[in-house]
């Protein structure tokens, strides 16, 4: 879809920072920079820190940036995303490439001169996962796509682990963990939302080719697990009481909502889609409320 009429400047430069997704950018930023203050056991080091914001901001905006060049004939189609400026044609195909490559280059340079060259390596790693593996391999291919395309948002807990320490531990691998499982409760119930939108663009999500019964379960079943390896943080890391107990509440109030979830598609109620979004949404409360306190834990004795 071509945009009609001429398109200045300023609508050009609202484009292309919207092909990052810059909302998006901001849930994985909420998750690496926690990650640094338990690395550090407590204020980390200025320089480093401000690497992972800075890298892991370019890193986050170069895969979505390819995410959104690659999908803009999906996105055209669907009503969640058709006014993507890719979809619309605000921002050519050529730039589009140009404008991820650049902010991946950018990424690992940051990384580079004020963390490590592992950390550099994590964040191509991740975007590379993310615009080949997960959105030209697998997601128009199976309904495991959130599943296994959402490991490149753990990434940023390796790379912010790294930038401060060096190397990986347990510990960030738990962290990896958590996120990793929480993203298909997280995601499933949007995408039970646009389940007609995705139907029509051909993207097999989990919703599209499973009764809402059976995706309920999947997304308990992932949550039961997201919820245990939240608790196995506790010995590895290890933490204190300050998350120890926030985990075991916040933990059970998602359970709560997935339950909740699957009640009402067991009664038949018209509030499903609702209670989709509920848990949609508070999904987003729940990790960033986690990773608050894995970031306030070391200040705690």
């Amino acid at each position: 879809m071509r945009p009609e009429g001429e398109v200045t400047t300023a609508t050009r430069i609202r484009a292309h920072i919207a092909l990052t997704k810059p909302r998006i950018v901001e849930l994985l930023l909420a998750t690496a920079v926690p990650t640094t203050f338990l690395a550090a056991g407590g204020l980390p080091p200025l320089v480093p820190t401000v690497g992972v914001l800075v890298g892991g901001t370019l890193a986050a905006g170069s895969a979505n940036t390819f995410n959104s060049v690659y999908d803009r004939d999906i996105d055209a189609i669907m009503r969640r995303t058709f006014h993507r400026p890719a979809a619309m044609g605000i921002v050519s195909v050529r730039a589009g490439m140009w404008q991820g490559a650049l902010l991946a280059l950018a990424s690992a340079a940051v990384l580079l001169i004020t963390a490590n060259l592992l950390s550099a390596v994590l964040a191509f790693v991740a975007i590379a996962f993310y615009a080949i593996g997960y959105t030209m391999l697998l997601k128009r291919r199976t309904p495991q796509n959130i599943v296994w395309g959402g490991a490149a948002g753990c990434m940023p807990v390796l790379i912010a682990w790294a930038a401060i320490t060096g190397s990986l531990t347990w510990t960030p691998v738990v962290l990896f963990l958590i996120i990793f499982f929480w993203t298909p409760p997280h995601y499933w119930p949007l995408a039970m939302r646009y389940r007609d939108d995705y139907a029509a663009a051909g993207v097999p999500m989990l919703p599209v080719v499973r009764t809402d019964a059976q995706v309920a379960n999947s997304i308990i079943a992932y949550a039961w697990v997201m919820f245990a390896v939240s608790l196995v943080l506790i010995p590895v890391a290890p933490m204190g009481w300050v998350y120890s107990v926030g985990a075991v509440i916040l933990g059970a109030a998602f359970m709560w909502e997935t339950y909740l979830l699957k009640r009402r598609i067991a009664a038949g109620a018209d509030s499903v889609t609702a209670t989709a979004m509920r848990l949609f949404h508070g999904s987003i409360t729940y990790l960033a409320l986690l990773f608050l306190l894995i970031a306030i834990d070391p200040f705690v004795f």
